[in-house]
């Protein structure tokens, strides 16, 4: 049968409030567009759906049996729209977000912040992993878009929005400061004890391109997990520690460390905002996207 909806939600409106004209009243239309709605849709059906009464109409035994089915159709209709509404105005929704660590702290944190002050009702998910597993999960489709770090290989179909600029650097403490005012050459990185992070890491692969195109070639002492321990253990005096400039700046603030000076800089890189330009983005999504490229 191809009949309208239309119909159905006036024979829901009928039959919920028993009345033609409280449906009306509802539905703002008039009682004889309700009237002839209903007989329309009676005449589809081939069934007499309501008898009149003195307060209004009552449902037929068919009636009270369709009526069962188009209540739970109409109302999850009804709340499917409500809900899409929230979304719309963002009273509800969901973001899943990739960050590795230092793009959560030093770019991405901020704007969660100022995002949760003006939508708290949307429940934020950061899925915490270096860049090569976060275009992984957004290529998997596990998360809207992610926030990484330069260089990683350009995909298809990946949208790429830099962000900020960072900045490698080789920091160290009191033990090295005769280093503090000369102006130094890689190779001498060769004579120093080197802290770094471990070689599986897209921060060390780009720091290590960098130096062989010096001619030097890492042997470092302390390999690590993370770059805010490689802080740590500079502090310590255990040696030059090699780390984007954003872990250490507060320290280097506080003349508890230094950045070596050397005749050639490490290139900027970039910490960047990616999506996947094939999956659109929802509402709650799109509304932090905005935050971030303002």
């Amino acid at each position: 049968m191809n009949i309208s909806m239309e119909y159905y939600k006036i024979f829901y409106y009928v039959a919920k409030y028993k009345s033609i004209t409280g449906a009306a009243g509802e539905l703002c239309i008039s009682q004889p567009a309700v009237s002839q709605a209903l007989k329309q849709l009676e005449q589809a059906l081939g069934v007499s759906l309501f008898v009149r009464t003195v307060k209004g109409v009552s449902l037929t035994k068919e009636g009270t049996m369709l009526y069962s089915y188009v209540k739970n159709g109409y109302e999850q209709i009804a709340l499917g729209e409500q809900k899409l509404q929230e979304m719309l105005n963002m009273k509800t929704g969901e973001i899943r977000i990739g960050a590795s660590d230092m793009t959560l702290q030093f770019y991405l944190l901020p704007f969660l912040r100022n995002y949760h002050r003006l939508y708290p009702d949307i429940k934020v998910t950061v899925t915490n992993a270096p860049t090569p597993q976060t275009l992984e999960h957004l290529k998997a489709g596990r998360i809207d878009f992610g926030i990484v770090s330069t260089p990683f290989e350009e995909q298809k179909h990946l949208q790429i929005l830099p962000a900020r600029e960072i900045q490698d650097v080789f920091v160290a403490g009191s033990r090295f400061w005769s280093y503090k005012s000369q102006m130094l050459r890689y190779e001498q990185l060769n004579d120093m004890p080197i802290i770094c992070l471990e070689e599986n890491t897209s921060t060390r692969h780009y720091v290590d391109r960098f130096l062989n195109e010096e001619q030097v070639t890492l042997e470092p002492e302390f390999e690590l997990a993370t770059s805010d321990m490689i802080v740590q253990f500079a502090l310590q005096n255990l040696g030059i520690g090699c780390v984007v400039q954003d872990f250490a700046q507060r320290y280097i603030d506080a003349d508890e460390l230094f950045v070596l000076q050397f005749d050639k800089q490490i290139p900027k890189r970039h910490i960047c905002v990616v999506n996947d330009d094939r999956l659109p983005l929802s509402v709650a999504a799109n509304g932090l996207m905005k935050l971030l490229m303002a």
